[in-house]
């Protein structure tokens, strides 16, 4: 059974890895189309980066312009970690395709109108666009399937010593999104810094396809500032989201009531979860917790090679 998917983002490295590993599976996810919205870089930076990644593995899927920052005061970009251009590393050349016209919100609205079948969205950045459309569009909430998304943590964060990156950058967005009453899946960092890549792994993949190549390319830039923070091994944060809609198997989860602070001098941004045996309340996010590491990599190994197979044969075919 094929998945229909919107992927929302902000690449961004993990991200860029996130969407390749949703093309190599189309047999699973059906991809309606990419929105992009202000997080790792500014807006016109990561719209770029998307329809860069797009143009070099030759796949032209619609791609929206989001919101250029938070519902609330003023972007906080991810540059120490992605760099200048939000996805720092390897050069690619300009892409042959451009966003469309329709802004982000309208282009999934138009998308859930049309489509037969609810569709599942895939938040991997700050989570404006999604929560601008339940606002805006609280009647299409029946059209979503669910919400696979990458942010937050319960244990901790890693802009400050409670928040995630992609919940920080925009809490009131995120409070929007957990109370929607949509059902959710959460890969936060208490799972995704389990899905690490390590040095080795990294180096395998500059040894194969080109697709393989350009992801190592991407790794050896990204896992910079994870040395700098002291990390053993690259976290794949972004993947996780996708990984979870391909093999949920791999994964350990909780089911719990999780609220997001916007108030909090230290704890703006933290998503909350309640991990008490008895509470007045119902949980409302599946929180993965844990992840088969070894298995979460062979999964992204494997899609690599089916891209890399697919690079080699279009490029025979544009040459012949």
């Amino acid at each position: 059974m094929t998945i229909p998917i919107i992927i929302d983002c902000d690449p961004g490295h993990d991200d860029a890895i996130a969407i390749l590993l949703a093309l190599a599976h189309p047999e699973q996810l059906q991809i309606k189309g990419i929105t992009t919205v202000g997080g790792n870089q500014t807006l016109e930076k990561i719209t770029n980066n998307a329809l860069k990644i797009l143009s070099f593995v030759d796949t032209d899927i619609p791609v929206a312009k989001g919101a250029k920052g938070p519902l609330l005061g003023t972007l906080v970009t991810g540059e120490e970690a992605h760099g200048e251009s939000g996805m720092d590393g390897p050069v690619l050349p300009p892409s042959r395709f451009r966003p469309i016209e329709t802004g982000a919100v309208e282009f999934i609205r138009e998308i859930l109108l049309a489509s037969d079948e609810p569709v599942t969205l895939v938040p991997i950045g700050p989570l404006t666009n999604i929560a601008t459309l339940i606002r805006a569009y609280p009647e299409l909430k029946s059209r979503i399937a669910g919400i696979s998304l990458m942010g937050g943590g319960i244990a901790y964060g890693n802009v400050t010593r409670t928040a995630e990156f992609n919940i920080y950058v925009d809490p009131e967005a995120a409070q929007i999104v957990f109370e929607s009453g949509i059902p959710i899946t959460m890969s936060g960092l208490d799972v995704t810094d389990k899905a690490a890549i390590f040095d080795d792994e990294i180096e395998a993949l500059k040894t194969r396809g080109p697709v393989s190549v350009l992801v190592g390319e991407l790794l050896d830039f990204y896992s910079i500032f994870g040395k700098k923070m002291g990390y053993h091994g690259n976290a794949l944060h972004d993947p996780c989201a996708i990984a979870w809609l391909l093999q949920p198997q791999l994964f350990q989860s909780k089911m719990l009531d999780v609220t997001v602070e916007t108030q909090g001098i230290y704890t703006r941004g933290m998503t909350v979860g309640d991990l008490r045996t008895k509470t007045d309340r119902q949980p409302n996010v599946n929180v993965l917790m844990d992840v088969d590491r070894d298995a979460f990599i062979r999964l992204l190994f494997d899609a690599l090679a089916i891209l890399d197979a697919r690079y080699v044969q279009q490029a025979s075919q544009g040459e012949s």
